[in-house]
């Protein structure tokens, strides 16, 4: 049963940190919206980076850019997921376990919800492009593993922030030149969906701490 000694999912050192970050990551991703809703073309930021069309990526580096995106699809997400899960519940913890299905699962609602609101459009199909969703879970999933290893390895406020935005930006930046290598998003998709994943995931954190804490302090209440 989940107790107060079990390890917190957001550590108490990155709590400030990292709700600076994710209140900024969240302004970002309000301005962005904002700022491309309705829109069915590329804008001034997007045409700073190289926009490859759907074809022009050649391999091996559209396999490579293929094999990054099926990480992101339904069935590599679950993928992803379930091993993420055993490994917390091998390692004995379930709050962890939790916190990886909770985060993943708040990050692509956030999105879904997110993109028919901006409405923006990609290749003049109606294809719904902000934010990207793929960029978004990956990142997430990064940042929920880089947190749980965190708490588990004890790192100082330094060395977790560190090791938590290091782990956000190889996950993010490899998602993102996947899906604008393959013509599927403007770079400011992606810049929106890595946002979206910072400003979900330490909140998703908190709450997976608080309801667990709470839940056991009612637990011990009632067997007393």
């Amino acid at each position: 049963m989940t107790d107060r000694s079990a390890p917190a999912v957001l550590p108490p050192s990155l709590r400030g940190w990292l709700g600076l970050i994710a209140a900024l990551a969240a302004l970002v991703v309000v301005v962005l919206g904002v700022l491309y809703a309705g829109h069915g073309e590329s804008g001034r930021v997007d045409r700073w980076f190289i926009q490859p069309t759907a074809d022009s990526v050649r391999p091996p580096w559209r396999n490579v850019a293929l094999a990054t995106d099926f990480l992101a699809e339904p069935a590599g997400a679950v993928m992803l997921v379930v091993a993420t899960v055993t490994g917390c519940l091998l390692l004995r913890r379930p709050r962890a376990a939790v916190f990886i299905v909770a985060g993943a699962g708040l990050t692509v609602a956030a999105t879904m919800l997110l993109k028919p609101l901006v409405g923006r459009t990609i290749h003049g199909d109606g294809n719904l492009s902000y934010p990207s969703g793929h960029t978004a879970f990956v990142t997430a999933l990064a940042l929920m593993v880089a947190l749980v290893a965190t708490g588990r390895l004890g790192l100082g406020r330094t060395a977790g922030t560190l090791l938590v935005l290091a782990a956000a930006l190889v996950a993010g930046a490899a998602m993102g030149w996947a899906q604008v290598a393959l013509g599927a998003h403007y770079p400011t998709d992606v810049l929106g969906g890595w946002c979206t994943a910072l400003a979900v995931t330490p909140a998703t954190a908190w709450l997976v701490d608080r309801l667990a804490d709470r839940a056991a302090d009612t637990g011990r209440r009632e067997r007393r």
